[in-house]
């Protein structure tokens, strides 16, 4: 036998962890005073006991104490005996050994964690076995990829919750969290309980970006969807840094703004941001048209958000599965505030679903980003096409059933907005002269042109839709062609001074 099969017998040959005399010595605490049941309640059950028959009797009292009835030795001899499984339990000689070896009902919490922490150690230890049997084979119509997912998320899931799922929250706890909320946009600049969007205006219609919400930013072509978002994401995060760093000029943010951008590279993405914030145009970026000041404003421009907390996917059409693992592990590690997707019609159904039209495909993710929402508690910004029956109507403002699959989308998100620029469409409409009897009419017309054209120069309209928790109605913005760049329109308040 070599050297390196050796510790792998060590392994095969360790006991699973458990603490049987923690559990004798909780439930024998139990039963000499049922207010120690109050010390593990919230995180403690049956399954968790490494004995099933110390899980039956955990349970018995369980149930007797919560239908506010004594549960002591007594009581339930009585309860097994009436169960016919007295006998099974130890009979009532190992019910008074529990009281024996009770050593103080005050270490009841410590006894519940020690049992859980075992447990805990026990689901690892399972998980890993898991892990091992299907990469040698045991599922083989599991790829590698679909294995790794599949391990991520039964470790999200012990991670967070313990392995347990979600409960009743009561009336008082919901009524406590809605007055903290209340008491955090009362404290903050600008009155805002979710997470800062950057944008003054937007924040005032909606309060900010809120945990468990999926918001739509929808729009055609050319009318800034990513460049819009991007904003957002940007703004939330310099929010979440400045935060941070209000108590420690040092101190990093505590969650992360993750951006699955579908259509751009993370270089893209990057040099974008870059451009907006030096103010240079990505024109002549990409074609290399830039002087040294230009060049040292990147550089500046580049220090001053490096720290930003913000992680790029750039992975070509994700699936909801992937998206879904990647978002938890950024969670579990790092800590998540926002999820951004550019944008939903580019990714894919989870692995193994085959939706049978497009409807119903996005139908499946929009529900799985909503469920994202609600699992994470984050806000989820996910950007859409619009059909192209706006084109065909002379006011081209969007509309709800202008989203492609539009009864999917609008159903599931909590948030609808449209992004809307009338400088675009006007500058399509410049007249042309041949289309005049004369030269004077052809003159008033470009005239009348040049004037709404200067009256929407550098102006975009956010329309919200749908606002489940607010009211809807039009955002103006600010918006710089060149630079692609969104901001408040009102210069007073913005950072174009």
């Amino acid at each position: 036998m070599n050297t390196v099969d050796t510790p792998l017998l060590g392994l095969s040959q360790r006991l699973p962890p458990a603490n049987a005399q923690a559990e004798q010595a909780l439930l024998g605490a139990l039963l000499a005073n049922n207010k120690a049941y109050e010390r593990v309640s919230e995180f403690l059950a049956p399954e968790h006991f490494v004995d099933p028959i110390h899980g039956r009797i955990y349970q018995a009292i369980a149930r007797r104490i919560e239908a506010g009835q004594l549960a002591d030795a007594v009581t339930l001899k009585a309860e097994f005996e009436h169960s016919g499984i007295l006998e099974e339990v130890g009979g009532v000689a190992y019910l008074g050994q529990l009281l024996t070896a009770m050593v103080g009902i005050i270490n009841a919490g410590e006894y519940g964690r020690t049992i859980h922490d075992a447990w805990l150690r026990r689901q690892l230890i399972d998980l890993g076995e898991t892990v091992v049997n299907n990469a040698f084979g045991a599922e083989p119509e599991l790829d590698g990829i679909k294995q790794i997912e599949t391990a991520e998320q039964a470790l999200f899931d012990l991670a967070t919750d313990g392995g347990s799922g979600g409960g009743f929250v009561t009336f008082e706890r919901a009524l406590t969290d809605a007055i903290a909320g209340a008491e955090r946009a009362f404290h903050r600049a600008g009155h805002v309980s979710g997470l800062s969007t950057g944008l003054r205006d937007l924040d005032a219609k909606t309060g900010g970006l809120h945990p468990s919400d999926l918001l739509i930013l929808a729009g055609r072509p050319g009318m800034g969807k990513t460049a819009l978002a991007t904003k957002i994401a940007f703004g939330a995060a310099k929010s979440l840094l400045d935060e941070a760093r209000r108590a420690d000029p040092a101190a990093q943010a505590k969650a992360q703004i993750a951006v699955f951008s579908l259509e751009m590279s993370a270089e893209q993405l990057a040099t974008r941001l870059l451009a907006e914030e030096a103010r240079i145009s990505g024109d002549r970026i990409r074609r290399g048209d830039i002087n040294q000041k230009d060049f040292d404003g990147f550089v500046r421009v580049s220090r001053e958000i490096a720290g930003l907390p913000m992680q790029i996917d750039d992975t070509p059409a994700i699936t909801m599965s992937a998206l879904r693992t990647r978002c938890r592990r950024l969670k579990r590690t790092k800590g998540l505030a926002l999820v951004v997707v550019d944008y939903l019609q580019l990714m894919r159904p989870s692995a193994g679903t085959r939706p049978e039209n497009r409807v119903l495909e996005i139908s499946q993710i929009t529900q799985g980003l909503k469920a994202i929402a609600k699992e994470l508690a984050v806000p989820v910004l996910a950007l859409s096409q619009l059909s192209r029956a706006v084109e065909s109507r002379e006011d081209k403002r969007p509309q709800l059933s202008d989203l492609r699959e539009s009864g999917t989308i609008e159903q599931d998100a909590d948030s609808v907005m449209f992004i809307y620029r009338d400088e675009y469409y006007l500058g399509q409409r410049m007249p042309k002269e041949m289309a005049f009897d004369n030269s004077d009419k052809f003159q008033g017309a470009i005239d009348k042109w040049q004037q709404d054209m200067d009256r929407a120069h550098n102006k975009a309209e956010l329309i919200i839709a749908k606002q489940r928790h607010g009211p809807t109605g039009k955002i103006d913005l600010f918006f710089e062609a060149e630079f692609t760049r969104f901001g408040d329109l009102d210069q007073m308040h913005s950072d174009y001074d």
